[in-house]
């Protein structure tokens, strides 16, 4: 694979009980693309993620929410799962964080749950998007349009519903975060 997302950094946001494999695999395609990234958490130290709804892995934490600013990154990862998304939509520090990449435009992926905090942060009113089936009514409220499909991409945001969809979802992030990078260079 081509190295289209050399010199670019990707935040990862989450807090403990995110899904496992939402992180792993899409981390893993972004660096396979060339992109460094970050978790970023309110944690310290390690945070713990879940394999559906059971205790995962520990995953070092590379910047503390609060100590770090969105400036320093080109684009935004979001992944699911019920409680880490449902926790840091009602942190201001993280709703800021993400406010951010919204209101700068840069690119942000969100899958299952993830797309919780970007209703906080103001970032899917006009948006077609897709998620977890739960999160449908939640996304209408707030001015999105929602779809069931695998991955959507719309201006730089991508969204998935689950980890089924990974493959789709990690392929789309990467061809919309490589787009946003060509386009910040003309």
């Amino acid at each position: 694979m081509a190295m289209e997302l050399d010199g670019f950094t990707v935040a990862i946001l989450v807090t403990g009980g995110f899904e496992q494999s939402e992180l792993v695999e899409p981390r893993k395609a972004l660096e396979a693309a060339g992109a460094a990234t970050r978790i970023v958490s309110p944690v310290i130290g390690r945070v713990q993620s879940a394999r559906h709804g059971l205790p995962g892995d520990l995953f070092r934490v590379d910047a503390v929410l609060g100590e770090t600013h969105a400036g320093e990154y080109d684009a935004l990862l979001l992944p699911g799962g019920l409680a880490s998304p449902d926790r840091l939509r009602i942190m201001p520090l993280a709703v800021a964080f993400v406010r951010h990449f919204v209101e700068a435009g840069k690119p942000i992926a969100a899958i299952c749950h993830g797309p919780w905090i970007l209703i906080e942060a103001g970032g899917v009113r006009g948006r077609l998007m897709t998620s977890w089936p739960s999160l449908k009514t939640d996304l209408l409220n707030a001015g999105a349009k929602w779809t069931d499909q695998p991955a959507v991409a719309d201006r730089g945001l991508v969204t998935s519903r689950r980890p089924d969809d990974l493959p789709a979802f990690n392929a789309k992030m990467v061809e919309e975060f490589a787009a946003s990078r060509h386009a910040t260079r003309r």
